[in-house]
């Protein structure tokens, strides 16, 4: 009961924080905002006043989409020296095989989700409708919605990156 009080006087203020520290990328917010959650439960304190806490609060913020997007440049970064290398390996000619390639990994791995996640997956990033809408679908709050998307990302990832291990 006390993590909800904490949670909801503070996710709306630190949300805008991070859209302003983050230039508005609703994505990368939702990121950092998720894992500062995660390092407030991790590292919780108590302080003696609100301000110190707030300042504590947005300290946890920054360094968590500075984490986040230190991550997303490495796999990038990955994604990059692997396809280079896959190139070199395998003679590709060009850049729209890798990517064919990749989609049918992804097409694969969407295939062996459960429907409840498909259907997830596929309202988010094929519809394009907003976590509110899907959440308003699923009947449930827009948080379990993004902390079942980070799942199932995760998830696509590891089995995408498990088929280019072999």
């Amino acid at each position: 009961m006390a993590y909800r009080n904490f949670h909801d006087a503070y996710v709306d203020r630190l949300m805008r924080y991070l859209l302003v520290v983050t230039g508005g990328n609703e994505e990368a917010t939702r990121e950092a905002l998720q894992q500062t959650f995660v390092r407030v439960v991790r590292h919780i304190k108590v302080f003696t006043d609100e301000a110190k806490f707030w300042s504590w609060l947005t300290v946890l913020a920054r360094s968590s989409l500075a984490d986040e997007s230190r991550k997303r440049r490495r796999y990038l970064a990955f994604l990059d020296r692997f396809t280079q290398h896959a190139a070199v390996q395998q003679d590709i000619p060009s850049d729209n095989h890798v990517d064919e390639r990749l989609s049918g990994l992804l097409e694969r791995s969407m295939a062996l989700l459960p429907t409840d996640e498909k259907r997830l997956v596929e309202a988010k990033y094929f519809a394009r409708r907003s976590v509110r809408e899907i959440a308003d679908e699923f009947q449930t709050t827009e948080k379990a919605i993004e902390s079942r998307l980070t799942r199932v990302r995760r998830k696509l990832k590891d089995a995408v990156l498990a088929v280019l291990k072999q």
